[in-house]
């Protein structure tokens, strides 16, 4: 059950975490962990953060897509 949960979180969320573990170098898991731990203690405020990374994030990937189709023509 957990497992299935962890899965549906991991395929359709932002892929904030693994962008920010993979670009420094960082485990996901202590990212995931910075990110609970630290919306506890600021009242929400790095779900703000995380919803905006994920949002910039789909909007570049948006773009490389189409920049990728242009170039391809």
């Amino acid at each position: 059950m957990i497992q299935r949960i962890l899965t549906f979180f991991e395929r359709y969320s932002f892929g904030v975490c693994t962008y920010l573990g993979s670009r420094f170098n960082i485990s996901i898991n202590k990212i995931r962990l910075f990110f609970i731990y630290s919306s506890f203690l600021a009242v929400g405020m790095p779900l703000v953060f995380y919803f905006f990374a994920g949002i910039v994030l789909d909007i570049r990937n948006y773009v490389k897509r189409i920049h990728t189709r242009v170039t391809d023509q």
